[in-house]
């Protein structure tokens, strides 16, 4: 006896019978067919890939395999702009397929066995992605080897450094350029790490449980040159937390270079006047003929913002449930475009380091006019009187605010006007009346005892950018290494796809 139907059963099943609508088309459709130049080539090495392996399973017929590669060999050399992607067929798969059944017919569905679109999309972003991180590690390396550079050539041009704007200790230009170059290195490891995360392969996942057809998915990930396959496939297919990851660290690589860049627009200020960006970084007022503005500077430190933004975007899109189309749909994109950014920013970045004009002799002018050497004398005086720290702060705050009061430089404070103060906040003079204070106060003598390790002093210096040119060379050597690596994978497969197709043509 058979069951009465479930009359609760009134949803239709199957795919679509009618075309998608022309607002999905103007909207959904067309925001993926616009990422399809950052899927392209990966996706044809995907399916490369993915045929081979068939053809290794004994799954497709000989003579399919050979007109499939001999398509995918084609296309393979179609850029991206001259393929017939169009939104009116739906994602950028779909394109690929009306394509390649228009060309070959059903062969075409081989491409389908054991494999949702959405693996070799997947696939795609991933190859596309570890290219743009491995370039991207050469150019943060390139940048950070400039401003070491500048660093070098800077070790001895004396400058007020400066806490909210404020001039607070005697430094060098040198050495405040060398602390953006530590934030660099940091984040070129990341993004290194984030490359091992990322150059794992999902190919074999399936759509959350894997295939029937494909027992191992070694192969694929080889001859694509992955490092491996990513070990759970219901997460080789939904995962999203190394983009996250990727995104986070060139939100950081970017916020560090816009630091950077505010403070080269306030150095570069007429009230400034401590550096100048060169002609080529500078844009013109249309209006005020006096004007050159430091343009460069504004495009860094928009582009953060903008980086920092797609990030939230993406973590925004992301909280939804697991295996939700929406966590990539948008990945293909944006982050692409974030890494695409960045490059740019970055090389931007090095151009107006490399190019920088330094004014000595403001920042000297600055530095003498004002106080900076308050804290060394603060730290003289625990040593020479024999007083606690915060009672010799209080009397060398006190001293400062006379000084100013008087029009008297730092460098121009004498013995007997710390005994004065002295003798105002503890009730007794310390006796320093005719003491030569002018060891203590002197800019140049203050960063010469900075010895200690991260230093200003010419030897401290030395021994960072030292440091620092050995580990940037470190990592270019990998970031070119991996490249490399990835080339030579890509050119195997298309070379073994070749061979199949030209050892059938011969027979």
């Amino acid at each position: 006896m058979t069951s009465a139907p479930d009359s609760r059963r009134t949803r239709p099943e199957g795919f679509p019978q009618t075309g998608p609508a022309p607002e999905l088309v103007e909207s959904g459709f067309a925001i993926e067919n616009a990422d399809a130049s950052f899927l392209h080539r990966g996706l044809n090495l995907a399916d490369l890939a993915h045929v081979l392996d068939l053809a290794r399973r004994a799954i497709v017929p000989p003579d399919a395999e050979r007109a499939l590669l001999a398509l995918l060999l084609e296309v393979t050399g179609i850029p991206a702009e001259d393929f017939p992607y169009d939104p009116e067929f739906g994602e950028p798969y779909n394109s690929r397929e009306r394509f390649f059944v228009a060309r070959i017919g059903d062969v075409a569905g081989w491409l389908h066995a054991g494999r949702p679109r959405r693996e070799a999309a997947r696939v795609a972003l991933r190859l596309h992605l570890r290219r743009q991180l491995t370039e991207l590690v050469t150019e943060a390396v390139a940048t950070a080897l400039d401003t070491v550079a500048r660093a070098e050539e800077h070790a001895g041009t004396l400058l007020p450094d400066q806490t909210y704007l404020q001039q607070a200790q005697p430094s060098t230009f040198g050495h405040y350029l060398l602390s953006f170059v530590y934030s660099t290195v940091r984040d070129a490891r990341r993004l290194l790490d984030e490359l091992d995360v990322l150059n794992q392969s999902p190919g074999g996942a399936g759509c959350v449980n894997g295939t029937r057809l494909l027992e191992d998915r070694d192969p694929i990930a080889a001859v694509l040159g992955f490092d491996g396959v990513i070990p759970h496939t219901r997460d080789a297919m939904w995962q999203v937390d190394g983009l996250i990851h990727i995104l986070a660290t060139v939100a950081s690589l970017l916020s560090n270079f816009s630091k950077l860049a505010e403070d080269l627009e306030i150095f570069s200020s007429s009230e400034f006047d401590f550096v100048d960006l060169a002609d080529a970084y500078s844009r013109s007022s249309i209006l005020m003929p006096q004007k050159r503005n430091p343009y460069a500077l504004s495009i860094v430190r928009g582009a953060s913002g903008v980086v920092i933004g797609r990030l939230t975007g993406f973590l925004a899109v992301t909280k939804s449930p697991s295996a939700r189309s929406d966590n990539l749909i948008f990945a293909y994109g944006e982050v692409p475009r974030a890494l695409d950014l960045s490059l740019r920013i970055t090389r931007l970045m090095g151009g107006v380091v490399r190019t920088l004009r330094v004014n000595p002799e403001r920042m000297r002018q600055e530095l003498d006019r004002g106080y900076t050497q308050a804290t060394d004398l603060a730290e003289h005086l625990v040593q020479l009187v024999d007083v606690d720290y915060r009672t010799a702060y209080v009397v060398v705050g006190n001293t400062v605010r006379e000084a100013a009061r008087l029009g008297i430089p730092g460098g121009g404070i004498t013995g007997e006007m710390v005994d004065a103060a002295a003798l105002a906040h503890t009730g007794r003079s310390w006796g320093l009346a005719g003491t030569d204070l002018s060891a203590v106060l002197d800019p140049r003598a203050i960063v010469a005892s900075r010895q200690a390790e991260g230093g200003a002093a010419p030897a401290a210096l030395e021994r960072m950018t030292t440091t620092l040119r050995a580990q940037l060379r470190d990592l270019a050597a990998q970031a070119e290494q991996r490249a490399a690596g990835f080339e030579k994978a890509e050119l195997a497969l298309v070379a073994a796809a070749r061979a199949v197709v030209d050892g059938g043509a011969r027979r």
